[in-house]
């Protein structure tokens, strides 16, 4: 049996050996893409180092543009879904939207769009929040801040509630514009998106056999490796 068990994993090790590692898209704007700081200081980047540190196989894909809108993001989902072919796509977009006081009805549909357009290509989505300063008043902010809400609400979706919070409000982890965070807040950020990333990590390490046995593997070789297993 212990010799059986051996030819399997070798069987494994040929034919998946090669495949490629499950994608994690990031579809943001500067919060996302390391706007004023090294990339390599990017709370995306420290992303990937923790998912390394920390056994998953995961290829993180940072598709996030500065001053990138929901319209600009929506615009090219489509392509990045279809090149990247992710497990787990995570939205942080709508920044940009706010601050330019643009269509809170526009910017819902935006982000609803890339939802399903997400899900549709079998990937699970992960929504980050943002908020907006107060200045901007009560209405208008509070609206903006229930998008997110409403539509984690409305396709269960787990919600990071802010991804600035803990640096916002704290000048010496915030840039001079006193919009983009620092190099050195950058862990922070990590920290309010893994809670909420983590989750959707585990499906994949559940399923990995059921991926292996069938739709992740070639017909043929599934087929004899579930022959393998039941002779």
């Amino acid at each position: 049996m212990k010799n059986r068990w051996l030819v399997l994993t070798l069987l494994l090790a040929l034919d998946v050996g090669a495949a490629p590692a499950p994608a994690i898209l990031v579809v943001g704007d500067s919060l996302s893409a390391g706007y004023g700081i090294e990339l390599r200081d990017g709370w995306v980047t420290l992303l990937q180092q923790r998912l390394a540190q920390q056994g998953y196989p995961h290829t993180v894909v940072n598709a996030s543009i500065s001053g990138d809108t929901t319209a600009g993001g929506r615009a090219r989902l489509a392509d990045a879904l279809k090149r990247h072919r992710p497990e787990i796509v995570i939205l942080e977009l709508g920044a940009n939207d706010g601050l330019r006081g643009l269509s809170l009805g526009a910017t819902r549909a935006n982000l609803e769009a890339m939802i399903k357009a997400a899900q549709s290509a079998g990937a699970r989505v992960l929504l980050i929040g943002i908020q907006l300063p107060p200045n901007y008043g009560p209405d208008y902010t509070g609206k903006f801040r229930a998008i997110y809400t409403d539509l984690a609400r409305d396709y269960n979706l787990p919600l990071v509630p802010f991804l600035l919070e803990g640096v916002a409000l704290t000048p010496k982890l915030m840039q001079p514009d006193g919009l983009h965070p620092r190099a050195a807040a950058q862990p922070r950020l990590l920290d309010n998106v893994w809670p909420y990333l983590e989750p959707l990590l585990k499906p994949e390490s559940a399923q990995q056999i059921d991926k292996q046995v069938g739709r992740g593997l070639p017909q043929p070789f599934a087929l004899r490796i579930h022959d393998f297993i039941n002779a």
